[in-house]
């Protein structure tokens, strides 16, 4: 069974910062795709950040230039470091991974985090 856990939500006033974390535990055989989604109130989920397992990044274009995804291998772990927060990004955040839980059979399965709330306001 493999599990996302995300950590490192909160309140945050405008102009902050949080880091977000997400653990991936379980039977796990390789990791390949990571990535952060948030969805705010009525809204659509959307891609916030991505990270491949040869770190190449992607972002959205509300992020750019303000947040950063890294990943450590060793630890399977993504992180999403979030500066300059605004109120607009007030959502809750979701992990998101590409896993490949055995050698054999060789499936390739999409597995997503909880959740962890990340509020902007004064």
């Amino acid at each position: 069974q493999v599990q996302l856990v995300e950590s490192g939500g909160g309140l945050v006033q405008p102009g902050g910062s949080l880091r977000l974390s997400c653990v991936a535990s379980g039977r796990i055989f390789a990791i390949f795709t990571m990535g952060w989604y948030r969805q705010a109130p009525g809204k659509q989920r959307e891609l916030v950040a991505g990270i491949t397992s040869s770190a190449g990044t992607n972002y959205a274009d509300s992020v750019k230039g303000r947040f950063t995804i890294s990943r450590d291998n060793a630890k399977r772990t993504v992180y999403l470091q979030m500066n300059s927060l605004k109120p607009e990004d007030t959502a809750v955040y979701y992990c998101n991974a590409d896993i490949r839980p055995t050698l054999v059979p060789p499936d390739l399965n999409n597995y997503w985090g909880q959740g962890t709330q990340v509020t902007v306001s004064s």
